[in-house]
């Protein structure tokens, strides 16, 4: 038999598809969403199992930015008008309290992540007021990890501190190139060293673990640019480096991701081109490949996860630790009980509203089925430990059969090895992950998107 040649290999399964933070999927949630007394059951189903044993995550949704990134998918709200931070946080806080008066006992959590948007919109103030309004309500698990993302731009010395007395040890920096065309293009234009003095503040003050995160297959990448972003990246040393492939799906996010003619972004195989010249660089300076698109030092927990099978994916991605219930604050933010998912309204406004009515905010959800679950743990398995069994019959599905049948082409182009009821991504395949998870992913086989929804996979 006669193998194909890795150019070929991409070609043939860049195709587009999920990126797995979730299973199902977003788009494949039931159609008639969550009831209410759905979601509010799995929610205390899940904290009653586990809140003891290992605590509670809350991702928190800080959507406000100054300017708009052309490359950014997230849901955010671009001003320059900070009075509208106070009833975004009175909001949040709120919202929490439903939560709390829906659990059974003082949750314990073990989690806290600042998202957007930019989390350092906010004044340090208010910051303080929101953390400190959360944890009235709740204790410290023993293992607690709290984290932030930063623009390097608009972090101040005050904020960095505020947030670290807080008890925040972590914080991830959006780098993405340092390139000035390619700056100009995504409008984000930041200098070297401003991520350098930032970075350093960051050390002084005692943040344990740093994150910058860079992105390949923006307008007008090269090799010459990406081996010198990487080249200032690694020179900062953080801990971990995520190194995203640019999801393009304007036809979803409208005109934020239509900044830049679509003929200045590097092409498929090129595209991948840069990830393994980034991929080498990494390597050379020390750091080792996490899951998908991550790469850390091997003094950071994130490896140490990685090496002990503890690794976690969730919708803020790769995690240290495991938490079953994962409570979602803020506009547009997804919950996750395990047992379903929940997402806030994604308005500004209709979250606000929603909340004052003294009503969880969620507007969209799915409850998991018995099916649901089992494929969900096998997709965890593979974007975490690039391997999954159904040795257990708690791990066997009656379509097992389709699912390897979806998979023997792969086998044939020496991606995966099957046997005695497990399933392997070989190391070298590690690109073609997400490939195998859609073989697993039931609910798209059985229902195709007619239209694009998906980014390309490699």
């Amino acid at each position: 038999m006669q193998y194909l040649s890795n150019s070929a290999l991409i070609q043939k399964y860049n195709i587009p598809g999920p990126r797995y933070t979730s299973y199902p999927t977003v788009p494949f949630w039931d159609k008639e969403g969550i009831k209410e007394s759905d979601w509010e059951e799995t929610v205390k189903r899940s904290f009653n199992e586990s809140n003891t044993q290992e605590g509670i995550s809350l991702y928190i949704h800080m959507p406000y930015c100054e300017s708009l990134c052309t490359f950014c998918a997230c849901h955010k709200h671009i001003t320059k008008q900070h009075t509208v931070e106070d009833t975004y946080i009175d909001t949040v806080l709120k919202e929490w309290k439903l939560y709390v008066d829906l659990l059974d006992d003082k949750p314990s959590i073990a989690e806290i992540h600042l998202g957007g948007g930019t989390p350092t919109f906010f004044s340090s103030a208010n910051l303080k007021r929101m953390i400190e309004g959360i944890l009235e309500d709740a204790t410290l698990h023993e293992t607690y990890d709290f984290s932030f993302e930063a623009h390097p731009n608009e972090t101040t010395e005050e904020q960095l501190q505020t947030l670290f007395d807080l008890g925040f040890n972590r914080t991830s920096f959006g780098i993405q190139d340092y390139d000035p065309t390619v700056q100009k293009a995504i409008n984000r234009i930041q200098t070297y060293e401003t991520v350098e003095k930032i970075n350093n503040m960051s050390r002084k003050i005692g943040f344990g673990s740093i994150s910058h995160d860079i992105i390949f297959g923006l307008p007008h990448q090269n090799k010459e640019n990406i081996k010198t972003t990487i080249a200032n990246t690694v020179a900062l040393r953080p801990d971990r480096i995520a190194y995203y492939s640019y999801a393009h799906v304007p036809w979803i996010k409208g005109v934020g991701q239509r900044g830049f003619d679509e003929n200045d972004l590097p092409k498929d195989e090129y595209k991948r081109e840069l990830y393994e010249l980034g991929k080498q660089l990494f390597f050379e300076a020390g750091y080792e490949e996490i899951g998908m698109d991550h790469f850390s030092l091997p003094t950071d927990s994130l490896y140490k996860a990685m090496k002990n099978k503890k690794l976690h994916r969730n919708f803020m991605g790769y995690t240290a630790g495991k938490t079953k219930l994962m409570i979602g604050l803020g506009m547009s933010s997804i919950s996750d009980s395990w047992y379903s998912f929940a997402q806030n309204e994604k308005r500004v406004e209709d979250y606000v509203n929603r909340v004052n009515e003294g009503k969880l905010p969620v507007f969209r959800g799915h409850l998991l089925s018995a099916e649901d679950l089992i494929v969900r743990q096998h997709i965890l398995n593979l974007m975490c430990n690039l391997e999954t069994s159904w040795e257990n019959d708690e791990m066997k599905l009656d379509t097992m059969p389709e699912i390897l049948k979806r998979l023997e082409e792969m086998e044939e182009d020496k991606l995966i090895e099957v046997y005695d009821n497990r399933l392997a991504v070989k190391e070298s395949a590690r690109m073609f992950v997400r490939n195998v998870c859609m073989a697993f992913d039931l609910r798209l086989a059985e229902n195709q998107p007619e239209g694009k929804i998906f980014s390309m996979t490699i």
